[in-house]
């Protein structure tokens, strides 16, 4: 079982994962300081002044969907076991970049760490999925590649989206114009490309199922 890519696809998915990982830790909110400019590591804990609520988990998805996707990567490539194993490790420690603080789970206001503590735990489910799949399933599913895209999608979306909706509130409060930081785009760029090579590999994957399909007489 092996992910039969091209080239280009093999370099775009390693691309939108170095993308994703470079941007969480770029610049998101360029402010006219650099105690007011937040890397996108640090936003979604400064954020949580302007009154969002849990939306600011948002901020947190990208080593999230970094995890998901690394790990889902070994269920569709045969690079051996240690290396399946390699991806899965760092799959679950870039996930851990999501972790709050032990004195914000044991504190008070603990319900609003909690969200980011299932995310995580999301992630350590699907490691151990991708061991029983690559164990005891045959040949590869279209559906690894549609959660992939699925998991492209939402890194995309969710925190762009949010990103927007504060900036305004961010201008205002600062009073003067914020713009669209370095990591907003690379990590925009990044699940982009992660999305369309999944999208391409799952029409390659469902059509190449097609075809071994035995013709009805």
């Amino acid at each position: 079982m092996g992910w039969q890519a091209r080239w280009w696809t093999r370099w775009g998915m390693l691309g939108g994962i170095t993308a994703v990982f470079v941007g969480y830790f770029s610049v998101w909110l360029p402010g006219p300081a650099a105690g007011l400019s937040f890397l996108g590591i640090e936003l979604g804990e400064w954020i949580k002044f302007l009154g969002v609520g849990q939306t600011r988990d948002y901020f947190y998805l990208p080593p999230i969907t970094l995890g998901l996707v690394l790990t889902l990567l070994t269920v569709v490539t045969d690079n051996g076991r240690w290396q399946a194993w390699g991806l899965r490790i760092t799959a679950v420690a870039v996930s851990l970049l999501a972790f709050p603080a032990i004195e914000d789970l044991t504190g008070a206001f603990r319900a609003q760490y909690m969200g980011r503590v299932w995310f995580i735990i999301l992630v350590g489910v699907v490691v151990l999925a991708s061991i029983w799949w690559r164990k005891w399933r045959k040949g590869i599913a279209w559906e690894v590649w549609g959660l992939m895209v699925v998991t492209g999608l939402v890194g995309l979306i969710l925190p762009t989206w949010l990103y927007w909706q504060v900036r305004p509130a961010v201008s205002e409060l600062l009073r003067v114009p914020v713009g669209v930081g370095l990591g907003v785009w690379l990590n925009s760029i990044g699940h982009l490309l992660i999305t369309a090579v999944s999208l391409y590999s799952l029409y390659q994957q469902t059509r190449s199922q097609k075809q071994q399909l035995p013709l009805r007489p």
